[in-house]
Parts: C-alpha cells; structure tokens; sequence
C-alpha cells in the first residue's frame, strides 16, 4: 500500500468519528507524515483533500453550519467565541460573517438569551453568596464564555430580578 492509500484510509478514519474541516483534515495529515517521516507530503495532502471534496466528505460551509448549530443546541457559547471558534478551524472569515450576520438577524436577542440560560442553571449553586459575589462569580463564568460585559449585566440582573 502506498503513501496516498494510508494518508487516504487515515483521512477517512480521522472523519469518521465527526465531520471536519479542510484544515483540521491538512493539520491531522501533516503531523501523520511527519511521525511517519514521508517525503513530499504535501502534494499527497493535497491530492487527498481534493479526492475528499469529490466524495463530498470535507465541506467547510457544511462543516460551519453543523458545528453552529451544535454549539447553539449542546453547549451555550456567545456569537464572538463561536465566530473565533470557526476561524481556529480554518473557516473563510468572510463566510463566518455570513453564518453570524444570519443568526442575529433570525434572532437579534439570542446572546441574552444564552447567557440567562446560564445564569439560570449556575444560580442555584451561589444563592448562599452576596449579591456582589454573585456577580463576580457569574460574570467570570460568562466572560470565559464569551459574553460581553453589557450582555452579561442584563442577563444577571434579569434573573436574580425574577427572584430565581
């Protein structure tokens, strides 16, 4: 079996336990041939990549919209870190502009929400601490989810206003 069948079989393998992007596809392949020490391991990269756009197995647009939509539903994250999410992955800025101009157009609230349903969940923990703690707590939290200051003020006060 030559070097592209085993790139090739690792792509696919690499795929299988999640759709990826091209570039975690190219960084995954890359640190392969350089354990396995091939030579001229970029053009066989690349004719991999180009092989898996005809399957229709690497798609960058599709990957966005799937990793979006899971990171909406599964794990509560602000449109700022998704956006840098996207772009660590090696999405087109241009398209991730798109993706996100999109959302808030669909829902412009969705931040405040995401974040007063965090709050909502954490509450309960810190109902013991002083309101100041609270704050403090809570604000971390939605700042290392990438929430803005303004967005995380509404939202803390939105709910500990509704006696939660």
């Amino acid at each position: 079996m030559g070097d592209f069948e085993k790139f090739y079989n690792f792509a696919l393998r690499f795929l299988s336990y999640r759709p990826r992007s091209e570039k975690e596809v190219r960084d995954k392949l890359k640190v392969q041939s350089e354990k396995l020490k091939v030579k001229d391991s970029t053009a066989i990269i690349d004719k991999i990549i180009v092989k898996l756009k005809e399957k229709k197995f690497v798609n960058d647009e599709e990957f966005a919209r799937m990793f979006l939509e899971n990171r909406l539903r599964f794990k509560p994250r602000s449109s700022r870190l998704i956006q840098m999410e996207l772009k660590q992955k090696g999405i087109d800025p241009d398209f991730i502009e798109k993706l996100i101009n999109d959302l808030k157009t669909i829902n412009p609230d969705r931040d405040l929400e995401q974040a007063k349903k965090l709050v909502e969940k954490r509450i309960e923990r810190l109902k013991n601490l002083k309101k100041q703690e609270i704050y403090e707590k809570l604000g971390r939290y939605l700042a290392s989810k990438g929430f803005d200051w303004d967005t995380i003020k509404k939202s803390i006060d939105a709910v500990l206003d509704k006696g939660v």
